[in-house]
């Protein structure tokens, strides 16, 4: 018998709108991307909303996404975001698509969360075939399926884990599912269609997700920059071989960011002299928050927290608050006695904030997301320093669901249950709180009307006594009053100067804390607005 005739590696290049069309009713589809435009398939995505928008097609779609994905306008999830189109959305970090969460709002689909490290290395396990994701991630909090299951509004009715016990220790079997679809973002492909991500900011989950379509038997659809000839990619340059490939989309109009069209120092591709040339400050200041940013609450935070790193610690920041710590290590010059991190995979190098969280310039490494939140999992952390929605009295954390609105966690979960040290850092109260500071004290003009430290979370994204089992030490600092987790619940154990701890600390929180014996004053020098050039680590 004849051999069937297989389709030119040239037939796997295609329009947008005609790879669009290869995705069906019902299908899930896998995403990936970080928030700004990170690694994310633009021109994908428009060309599925622009199809749906015409032909009511495809509809019902599960989407499935390990971070936050869009600009809180019209891309990224933004585009999956209209009634029929979805039906039920597995995301790690929600925030980016306002419309998606008013969607979920709405229960006008089903709404899920997923820790990011757990939806990257579950999309790993689905590509090997095998029967889901076994770890103790995710155990005490929204995700464990005693305390919501992930689940995030009436609609969602399915618990994405089972508890099980091994050797007579307990973990969660995170459920596998078929991946119909998987938009890939690279950076370029060559005739056979072997694919690069030579000029992107991240690795991401690109292989975990490719992977799990291939093995469910599902497409595979890169988007590019461009098209090379044949054999210009070096064998250890190629991140998905063409085999993997179902269907390549080139637009040269494709960026590093949605604002910034192609950066090198993003890339990591710089190296001597060029590398070098690049100022730390003037990295920072493209930035949301420059580097030097007027003084207030928020560096004092920092200036707290980062008395916890010592020589040599690895460490992680998150988004918010955390912001301020790593600008504080760099603006010391002490970025090179430390290893820094972040959840996309990315170490060293001077991190970028506000929308551009997730990218650094001059990096010294990128791994997949899969394998750093491996490395997290496996106690690689010595400090997170990580944001709060609000805590409780047994040292709960909730950033997954806030006033009712899905957020997500993001890498959260995975980064907070397992470093060693976890500092949480944020700002005590919230809208209309008046402070003044800079002068070595801190006084509260005007309290917040939103209390973030209450009696019980609303959800919890982080557990207190998982915690305490673990070994885990927790600090909670704020600009007002620092607390840390005993087996007792939280104590607050330092205030700042100038302080009333009774009319500003104890009356405007939701539990009465364990008092520590020894209550002690931040030193003044957290509290002065002139530069902080000298650290601990010095």
């Amino acid at each position: 018998m004849a051999n069937a005739t297989k389709p030119s590696a040239a037939s796997k290049f295609m329009s947008a709108d005609e790879a669009a069309a290869l995705i069906r009713n019902g299908d899930t589809v896998a995403l990936m991307g970080g928030g700004g435009g990170l690694m994310e398939a633009t021109c994908l995505f428009q060309a599925v909303e622009r199809r749906f928008l015409a032909t009511q097609a495809p509809r019902d779609l599960t989407v499935v996404h390990a971070l936050g994905i869009g600009d809180k306008g019209y891309r990224g999830m933004n585009c999956f975001a209209h009634e029929g189109l979805v039906r039920k959305v597995v995301g790690g970090h929600w925030v980016w698509s306002p419309r998606m969460q008013q969607l979920a709002r709405e229960e006008k689909i089903a709404a899920y969360i997923l820790p990011g490290g757990v939806s990257s290395q579950l999309l790993r396990e689905i590509g090997g075939a095998r029967p889901g994701l076994i770890t103790h991630v995710g155990l005490g909090t929204v995700c464990d399926p005693r305390h919501g299951g992930g689940r995030m509004n009436a609609s969602a009715t399915e618990d994405l884990a089972e508890v099980i016990t091994l050797d007579g220790r307990e973990y969660l079997r995170y459920k596998p599912y078929p991946v119909h679809v998987a938009l890939v973002r690279a950076s370029a492909a060559d005739e056979d269609g072997n694919i690069s991500f030579e000029h992107e900011a991240a690795n991401l989950d690109a292989t975990a997700i490719a992977l799990a379509a291939r093995s469910s038997g599902g497409q595979v659809i890169v988007q590019v920059k461009e098209r090379l000839p044949r054999g210009a990619l070096k064998a250890r340059e190629v991140r998905l071989p063409a085999a993997w490939v179902s269907a390549i989309v080139v637009d040269p109009t494709q960026s590093t960011s949605y604002d910034i069209p192609f950066d090198a120092s993003l890339s990591g591709e710089l190296t001597g002299s060029d590398r070098l040339a690049i100022d730390a400050q003037e990295a920072c200041a493209t930035t949301e928050e420059p580097i030097n940013a007027p003084f207030g609450e928020r560096q004092a935070v920092a200036r707290r927290a980062a008395c916890e790193l010592f020589k040599g610690a690895v460490v992680n920041y998150g988004v918010g608050v955390p912001d301020a710590v790593a600008k504080l290590v760099v603006r010391r010059d002490e970025l090179g006695l430390i290893h820094q991190t972040i959840e996309h995979g990315t170490y060293g190098g001077s991190l970028l904030d506000g929308v551009l969280f997730g990218y650094a310039r001059n990096a010294t490494a990128m791994l997949d997301a899969p394998t750093q939140f491996d490395f997290y999992a496996g106690g690689g952390l010595d400090i997170a320093f990580l944001g709060f929605g609000e805590f409780d009295a047994q040292g709960n954390v909730n950033v997954s669901r806030l006033g009712g609105l899905t957020v997500g966690p993001g890498g959260f979960i995975d980064i907070a249950q397992n470093a060693r040290k976890v500092v949480f850092c944020g700002t005590f109260a919230a809208k209309g709180v008046q402070l003044h500071t800079g002068d070595g004290e801190l006084r509260v003009a005007r309290q917040g009307s939103v209390r973030k430290l209450v009696q019980a979370v609303e959800q919890i994204t982080f557990s207190g006594p998982q915690a305490l089992v673990r070994g885990q030490q927790a600090l909670y600092l704020t600009e007002r009053a620092n607390f840390r987790l005993t087996p007792e619940g939280v104590e607050l154990f330092e205030i700042a100067p100038g302080v009333d701890l009774q009319r500003d600390v104890l009356d405007q929180m939701g539990f009465a804390p364990r008092l520590a014996p020894d209550i002690r004053v931040m030193p003044r020098s957290h509290f002065l607005r002139e530069d902080d050039r000298f650290g601990a680590l010095s």
